[in-house]
């Protein structure tokens, strides 16, 4: 894999307008920068669009206008392979992504398609499951494991691909107190840039310093977590809500 040059953006979203078959215009225009090691999250309505722009990061869905570009590299046919190694998607649901008999097997999927074998494979397993706190859990089945550990091995195995950014789909649902601090703890040791789809503003605020409004398949707003989740007439127009009870806290 070609590395990706210094002081380029790991995510350059331009123009990016999109309608599925059936007509439904998704995108209209969306355009965003994301640098090398920024932690974004990326705030909406359902029906926002947030998934369809995800699906676009990678390849999934092909842009009807505008451009992507991860790390320099425009997302295109004949670039896929290289993309989809610089993209890691982590589901909302791991066991999307969890589906060999062991939790060993699972991490090194991706690697041993991309060619690792051996001591080189076993490292890049280790590592990933070290990163995550998983890594005595490396030979036990995954549907032995509880919902928050499942959901750290599928970071691991999207960290074993060492990606330019990290695309997070809702992480912190369904996890119970401890699991969500846990991961949170463990989203903010790494260092590769991070774009978190999430209805969960308090989380936003914990991890992501700046956040994206993504609504009517625009780019509403964008700036800092803690100024957007303080405009209250803001979340309003875009049927965003704190918890009730919530403050924002004092700097």
């Amino acid at each position: 894999m070609n590395t990706p040059e210094s002081g380029v953006n790991s995510l350059e979203v331009r123009k990016l307008a999109y309608a599925y078959p059936d007509g439904t215009q998704a995108l209209f225009g969306v355009d965003l920068s994301i640098a090398r090691g920024e932690r974004v999250a990326l705030l909406g309505p359902n029906g926002a669009g947030k998934t369809t722009l995800v699906m676009h990061l990678n390849g999934i869905l092909t842009a009807g206008h505008g451009s992507v570009a991860v790390a320099g590299t425009p997302v295109r046919a004949d670039t896929l392979k290289e993309v989809r190694q610089r993209v890691g998607l982590v589901f909302q649901d791991p066991d999307d992504q969890l589906f060999m008999p062991t939790v060993r097997d699972d991490v090194a999927f991706g690697p041993a398609n991309a060619g690792l074998r051996g001591e080189q494979l076993d490292r890049v397993v280790k590592e990933a499951l070290e990163r995550v706190g998983m890594l005595e859990a490396i030979d036990r089945p995954p549907h032995h494991l509880s919902f928050g550990q499942r959901r750290r091995v599928a970071v691991a195995t999207v960290l074993a691909m060492k990606p330019e950014i990290l695309v997070l789909d809702e992480p912190s649902s369904n996890l119970d107190p401890a699991a969500r601090r846990e991961l949170a703890e463990i989203l903010r040791s790494l260092d590769v840039t991070v774009l978190m789809v999430t209805h969960d503003l308090p989380y936003a605020l914990e991890l992501c310093e700046r956040s994206l409004i993504l609504s009517g398949g625009v780019i509403a707003s964008d700036g800092p977590t803690r100024e957007l989740l303080a405009d209250a007439d803001l979340l309003a127009e875009h049927r965003l809500e704190l918890p009730y009870g919530f403050a924002i806290p004092a700097v």
